[in-house]
């Protein structure tokens, strides 16, 4: 622990250093990310200033030997203070992929702890300032991002369901240690962070310090490079958006024509707009050319996908789908029985009874296809191949095979009476369904 006399009542802080803080408005609840360091510290002091009655937040990772004397000293200062904190442990789990180590693993922990403690309304900060953004800006220099990454952390941006603030990002460390020295304010020293081990720390240890003796100014030359990064990334979000509206493309869907229309750089720029917009990242590729070749040149006989975190891209019928990563289908017949909703991967089924109704329903099951079904669309009428008739109504494959098909009757000789949302056979459906039972299928997502 860095030792500062204890805090002085009443300090008054520089104003250039209060106003950030004290700009901070139109929040439900207003709370700090408290690590215990210098730099949530100092903005703990300054929030507990200028917003009475805002929390704290402690996320312990359980990595450290001292994360224990760590959250004991987060307790005593907000004590102190008299701020509320939530002290949220969390498990580390490590990722397969690559950029996947212990200081990534412990970042996104991080992340979801705090998504998962946001409300409507609420506002968390947090203690960035220029050096942390320097760091940044180099370390995902080094690891070939593009002009979003470059534009470094921003100073405010949504956060689950509140928003995240970053109201120290115009000083340096030093300035803010100077302050937390002057107010005698204490802090946690994290001992991770004196290991070259970790990619950041390597970086702040044995590269900036070169870099700022060669360049005095670097901090203010990177912010200079991130700013004009991030209205480069503005710029290709905007042009994304005018590009996605004049081709006529639907959250889930683009035309491939007007696709090919624009150039590579273009297709490229939209696409990864799209993903993002529909909640999803933006695969990491390094053919982006040989992908799009893929995705708009193939034959109109093939079935070219591209499979992401979570989604896949897929071409039907002239138009790539955005395709959610869903659960799997039951692979055994399900049987609906009257009463509450049944869960089936995507789908709700329910079977309720009509005003008329006086007798129960006969046998009702649901399954997917096996091939060789056919369907009676009025009673007594012709059958058709189900096959044939998704294909008509251009029912891409890979719903084909996860629409759930209702049967009624015992098993082998029931007729279809439903087709996910697509068909209702009118003995079940209507204010006065002929079955004397009403079937409501509704679909939970795209």
């Amino acid at each position: 622990m860095t030792q500062g006399a204890k805090p002085i009542t009443g300090f008054a802080f520089s104003e250039a250093l209060i106003a950030p803080v004290k700009a901070i408005s139109g929040y439900r609840r207003l709370w700090v990310a408290l690590s215990g360091g210098l730099d949530s510290t100092l903005l703990l002091h300054l929030a507990a200033r200028c917003h009475p009655g805002m929390s704290a937040v402690h996320i312990n990772h359980q990595l450290q030997a001292n994360a224990g004397e760590t959250e004991v000293f987060c307790r005593d200062v907000c004590a102190e203070l008299a701020v509320p904190l939530t002290i949220q442990p969390v498990s580390v789990k490590l990722g397969t992929g690559p950029n996947q180590g212990l200081e990534e693993a412990a970042r996104k922990a991080r992340y979801e702890a705090f998504e998962a403690l946001l409300a409507p309304g609420d506002i968390l900060l947090m203690a960035h300032h220029q050096d942390d953004q320097t760091e940044t800006v180099l370390f995902r220099m080094v690891r070939g991002s593009g002009v979003a990454g470059l534009a470094g952390m921003p100073a405010s941006r949504s956060l689950g369901a509140g928003r995240l603030a970053r109201p120290l990002l115009g000083f340096d460390r030093a300035e803010l240690e100077c302050h937390a020295r002057q107010a005698g304010i204490s802090w946690v020293d994290d001992p991770s962070n004196t290991d070259p081990r970790f990619d950041r720390n390597f970086l702040r240890l044995s590269v900036l310090p070169l870099l700022k003796k060669r360049w005095p100014g670097l901090n203010q030359r990177l912010r200079h490079s991130a700013d004009a990064c991030s209205e480069g990334h503005f710029l290709n979000q905007r042009l994304a958006e005018l590009q996605w509206q004049t081709l006529g493309a639907s959250r889930h869907r683009l035309p491939v024509t007007g696709l090919s229309a624009l150039s590579p750089a273009e297709q490229k720029n939209l696409l990864r707009w799209w993903i993002l917009q529909a909640g999803y990242s933006p695969p990491s590729i390094s053919n982006w050319s040989q992908v799009l070749h893929d995705l708009l040149q193939a034959a109109e006989d093939r079935s070219p996908e591209l499979r992401a975190d979570g989604y896949s891209l897929r071409r039907f019928q002239g138009e790539l789908h955005l395709v959610s990563e869903l659960s799997c289908v039951p692979e055994a017949p399900v049987l609906l029985a009257p009463g509450p909703p049944v869960k089936w991967s995507e789908w709700t089924l329910q079977l309720i009874p009509a005003a008329t109704s006086k007798t129960s329903p006969p046998p009702v099951r649901i399954c997917t296809r096996q091939g060789g079904e056919r369907v009676r669309f009025s009673v007594g009428g012709p059958s058709k191949s189900l096959k044939k008739w998704l294909q008509e109504k251009a029912v891409p494959p890979w719903q084909r095979r996860r629409l759930p098909l209702i049967f009624g009757g015992a098993e082998g000789e029931g007729e279809l009476i439903a087709i996910g949302d697509l068909w209702c056979s009118e003995q079940y459906c209507g204010s006065a369904p002929a079955a004397g039972w009403r079937l409501i299928v509704q679909r939970d997502c795209n």
